[in-house]
């Protein structure tokens, strides 16, 4: 028989929490203990995740001290505040997927420090850790484009990324740029060049190729689709598209999350999924990686249950073997 595990969720009724649940509820090792939400406590978890109608939980405004993991949905800037206020046991594991404890001059929580939760990068630390923070979504994407270059020490001129994202990525609260009028048939770019997440892709670079200090041109944009982001990364480079080839497969061959394609590679193929896929080409002096992610999954929620059975002791694709939504 499996051993179940207890989970509780806090902060469970955005997009992310919502994708989330949809994976614990049928994740084979996992036994949900509590859903907390201030704002529908006492309603049922399938009035505002309708997709889950077969669920029968109801939203708390309690939590257990005493689950084996718990995972923080509530959103940038509230999880500090929420530990703050709420003490947990000893043994409980936190998984955050805010970005309060992403850097590492955030990092230091109850005489111990969160671990930057990107499992092709620190998969030691989090079988070890305690508590996680879970990566950003354009984090995620951008740093799997370019993790083999800086472990290789390969990174030796300025980046240049474009990516786009779907309207999940700007979360459930409605803005003038996720309303379905603004939105449709449109696409534009926005935080050029200043975007949150290059301090943590830096960051990540830097524990690689600790003499990393050339720019991040990064252009983020919004697309008009539910769900994905695509990114684009070419910096120059001396190596050639064979040595570039190998060094990705290389460096991925024990992730069981990222492919690498010869063929050109479409959003499609990895919505619904917890995979990364990767294309590398070279073109003149320049090497062209795209990738390509779900935000809600790889990006997200379903990053955090890959940390999740990692600190567990479970097969990193366990509860997170899911086909891509191709048509």
């Amino acid at each position: 028989m499996n051993k179940k595990f207890k989970i509780g969720v806090v902060g469970g009724s955005g997009y992310v929490a919502g994708e989330l649940l949809r994976l614990l509820i049928h994740h084979p090792n996992i036994e949900l203990d509590f859903i907390q939400s201030h704002s529908h406590a006492g309603e049922k978890v399938q009035k505002i995740h309708q997709d889950l109608f077969e669920v029968e939980t109801v939203f708390s405004n309690q939590i257990n001290p005493n689950v084996d993991v718990i995972f923080i949905c509530s959103g940038h800037g509230k999880a500090k505040s929420f530990l703050e206020q709420n003490a947990f046991s000893n043994s409980t594991k936190i998984i955050d997927l805010s970005a309060d404890f992403r850097l590492q001059k955030d990092a230091n929580y109850n005489d111990s420090e969160f671990v930057y939760g990107l499992p092709e990068l620190n998969k030691d630390k989090i079988q070890n850790g305690k508590y996680i923070a879970n990566p950003g979504c354009f984090a995620t994407a951008i740093q799997l484009a370019l993790l083999p270059l800086a472990k290789a020490k390969s990174i030796k001129n300025d980046i240049h990324i474009n990516a786009i994202t779907g309207a999940t990525g700007a979360g459930q609260s409605h803005q003038t740029t996720t309303h379905f009028s603004w939105r449709n048939e449109n696409i534009s770019v926005y935080k050029v060049f200043e975007h949150q997440h290059l301090t943590e892709i830096k960051q990540s670079l830097n524990s690689l190729q600790n003499d990393f200090e050339k720019e991040l041109h990064f252009i983020p944009m919004r697309g008009n689709f539910t769900r994905g982001i695509f990114a684009t990364v070419y910096t120059q480079t001396e190596l050639s598209e064979k040595e570039l080839k190998k060094l990705y497969q290389d460096f991925y061959k024990d992730s069981p999350f990222v492919k690498i394609s010869d063929a050109d590679i479409h959003l499609k193929q990895v919505v619904n999924t917890n995979y990364c896929l990767l294309q590398v080409q070279k073109k003149g002096d320049m090497v062209l990686v795209t990738s390509a992610i779900d935000n809600l999954l790889k990006g997200a929620a379903g990053q955090a249950v890959q940390n999740m059975n990692l600190q567990l002791g479970l097969p990193q694709t366990t509860g997170l073997q899911l086909k891509a939504s191709y048509f």
